[in-house]
């Protein structure tokens, strides 16, 4: 690259020996660099793209592993003082230099979860990597005694979840002392600690007549004035780790049995959490004028002692060591506070047993973004031995999904195989609703096929048995009802996949503006279908909706004012308005040139609608749509007839309509307003631009301001 003309590469062909010829190439690579531009690269017949990516670039932090290396061993660091015990012979000192190697590894441990290497964050503490040598410092001990087992516990939930694959050195152990002797015992010798500074913490609150009785008691350190500020910062601390560790036990448990004392430990965190905030101004000021630089990972601002990241970059190789930035110590505070909130919310779910409201938690849960540790968590409780919470069976979750609770008692159905496989397809799509949403987006798409391909394995094999069943005998009745109620579920969780597929395509902004109108469009038909198996599939669930659904229309907007159709559906309906309504509006404005069509040199418009919905065409989800469907569609598209069939206003009415039958259910109410608002504004848009038709000074842009993914038209005056 222009920018990396300093890179080296050695090649393979060409050994180093005594006919070797050097040249000093410094003139070429200079008049190299200033010609070149920003992200060009020199090209030889010898030196390709996949040379120059595995390049070593010398004397860069983040490629070079031998710049920025203070020591060469442990061992060295140790002999040359970089991680004394005890920390210092001034007492003070020592406590206030202990708390801060507490607040520089809460900085860590935040930036491991967010996806660093363990090496190069809580294990760049010198104590870690020797913990026998702590063991006259009871303090710092069993600090450092929590701090590894409470990363052995995280690290085992991530990797028994197996997000880790969404960052791939976050369950790297590099050979690092994750596991000490006696780190099982770390809480009862946090509470002998923590039992100790509590009594000194007492004696120091105590009046003088009064103190000759705790005489016996030796204060935490020298100065008498900043006695009891340094026992409330250690001990707010200290209870902090121990409720940390108790709360990853809880959650442990099986079942979901330790979710109520869970929550328990983390209002005690978070409690803890805020003294811990506000220890920050003593520590600030007892440490006033002993600092040499400012340093923002600890709360006193003084460098912490014992940490050197460059020990560990060796056990990195063969990649590159990463060049981190810790986060400051405020930000990690906020990391954990939001984390705690994540598990929350994770230990309050009731474990509601069915699958429908499973799925519906996840979806809702990740709007609040949570990191890995709490999605690997919520992994974890929702599928336990390939069970719902470790208590139900996904084939009777499946069942009871469809409708079929019933039917299926002293049935063989579990004995099919591919029931089995589409049990399996439940697993798998509990796990990948909890990854990141870029891993879901990628893995939603790819497994679509697999819910085709298994839809047409279990029509085949319930055909088969419907078949084979005895005319005389109940079981080609039950295989008939079976044969209904599992496809028609399995056709409509096929179709909300591909729905989250794409709507989750504008919170990773994978879609550009001139991509909105075949988007939309794409949703308007997918949700069509979607609307149209639940509603199958809910018709099918009492004999009274069956009788109804044989006189349904084939369209399904026009039935839509039969008061029959279910709320869920009617909720669908005013988004495909909403959709068909925005895709119309794109294509119209296209049509008319208010929008000028994206002129690229490298895909054409046929190729771009390939590469947006290649894995949706893959699975032929839904049948017969193409690019050539979707022109037609669209390319006839005009303001006036907008005018005429205002799609804006029906999703309104619908959406207004509809919400009485949600006024218990909050997310969907929300979900309502936003549909509301979007189409209210979207249909008075419209109208403005109709009317002012000839203004050239009318503009017209998009925002995301009362929707995710539905856009409100602003228009305004240039």
């Amino acid at each position: 690259m222009a920018d990396e003309a300093a890179t080296v590469a050695p090649h393979a062909s060409i050994p180093s020996g005594d006919n070797s010829v050097w040249a000093d190439v410094s003139p070429l690579l200079q008049a190299a660099s200033q010609d070149l531009q920003e992200g060009e690269l020199i090209h030889g017949d010898n030196f390709n793209l996949f040379a120059a990516m595995s390049a070593l670039e010398i004397m860069d932090p983040k490629m070079d592993s031998g710049m920025v290396c203070t020591y060469y061993s442990l061992d060295e660091a140790i002999e040359n003082g970089a991680a004394p015990v005890p920390i210092s012979e001034d007492k003070t000192i020592d406590v206030r230099c202990t708390i801060d190697i507490m607040d520089h590894l809460l900085a860590c441990e935040a930036t491991w979860h967010k996806g660093h290497s363990l090496a190069q964050t809580v294990y760049a503490c010198l104590y870690l990597l020797r913990p026998e040598r702590t063991s006259s410092h009871a303090l710092l001990h069993s600090y450092c005694k929590v701090i590894r087992a409470t990363c052995n516990a995280i690290l085992s939930v991530v990797s028994d979840a197996r997000t880790h694959e969404e960052e791939d050195l976050f369950t790297m152990a590099y050979g690092l002392p994750l596991c000490g002797d006696g780190d099982e015992k770390c809480l009862s010798l946090l509470n002998a600690v923590e039992e100790t500074i509590s009594r000194q913490l007492r004696a120091c609150k105590a009046s003088s007549s009064k103190r000759r009785v705790s005489e016996d008691i030796e204060p935490l350190q020298d100065n008498s004035d900043l006695e009891e500020g340094y026992c409330r910062a250690l001990l707010c601390r200290l209870r902090f780790r121990k409720h940390f560790y108790h709360l990853l036990m809880s959650m442990k448990r099986p079942q979901g049995r330790g979710l109520e004392l869970a929550r328990k430990h983390i209002a005690s965190c978070i409690s803890e959490i805020d003294h811990i905030q506000k220890s920050s101004e003593f520590l600030r000021t007892s440490a006033y004028g002993m600092c040499d630089q400012n340093i923002d990972t600890t709360a006193s601002g003084c460098q912490p002692i014992g940490f050197d990241a460059s020990l560990n970059c060796r056990l990195s190789a063969p990649t590159p060591p990463r060049s981190i930035k810790i986060l400051c110590w405020e930000k990690a505070l906020e990391y954990f506070i939001k984390l705690l909130q994540d598990l929350d919310i994770v230990c309050s779910y009731s474990l509601d047993p069915s699958l429908e409201a499973a799925l519906h938690f996840v979806v809702k849960f990740q709007k609040s973004q949570p990191d890995l540790v709490s999605r690997a968590h919520l992994q974890l409780l929702l599928v336990q031995d390939g069970k719902l919470y470790g208590r139900d069976s996904m084939l009777s979750m499946i069942t009871r999904a469809a409708g079929l609770p019933e039917v299926t008692e002293n049935h063989d159905i579990e004995k099919n195989e591919f029931m089995m496989q589409l049990g399996q397809l439940v697993i798998n799509l509990l796990k990948i609703l909890c990854t990141n949403t870029a891993w879901q987006r990628r893995k939603l798409g790819k497994m679509l096929q697999d819910w085709r391909v298994i839809y047409v394995q279990l029509e085949m094999a319930f055909k088969k048995k419907f078949e084979e069943a005895s005319t005389t005998s109940n079981t080609k009745k039950i295989c008939f009802k079976i044969y209904q109620h599992i496809l028609a579920w399995v056709e409509e969780k096929t179709y909300w996949i591909a729905f989250r597929f794409l709507s989750l395509g504008f919170e990773l902004e994978l879609y550009s503006f001139h991509d909105y109108c075949m988007v939309y469009w794409y949703i308007y038909v997918v949700l069509i279908k979607l609307a149209e198996k639940k509603h199958l599939r809910m018709a099918m669930s009492s004999d009274a909706a069956k009788k109804k659904a044989k006189k349904k229309k084939d369209s399904l907007k026009d039935a839509e004012m039969d008061h029959h159709i279910p709320a869920a559906v009617l909720f669908l309906q005013s988004q495909i308005y909403l959709a068909e309504g925005l895709s119309m509006m794109f294509a119209a404005m296209r049509n008319e040139h208010r929008i000028v069509p994206l002129q690229s040199p490298f895909n054409t418009e046929h190729e771009i609608f390939i590469q947006q919905f290649e894995l949706l065409q893959k699975a032929c989800v839904p049948d017969h749509i193409s690019y050539v469907t979707f022109k037609e569609s669209t390319s006839h598209a005009n303001l006036s007839t907008l005018a005429i069939c205002d799609y804006f206003k029906e999703a309104q009415r619908i959406a207004k309509e509809v919400k009485s039958s949600f006024a218990n259910d909050s997310d969907t109410m929300a979900e309502l307003r936003g549909v509301e608002q979007v189409a209210e504004r979207n249909s008075i848009a419209l109208n403005v631009c109709r009317v002012g038709a000839l203004d050239p000074k009318l503009k017209i842009s998009f925002a995301f301001s009362h929707h995710p993914f539905f856009a409100t038209a602003i228009v305004k005056r240039s």
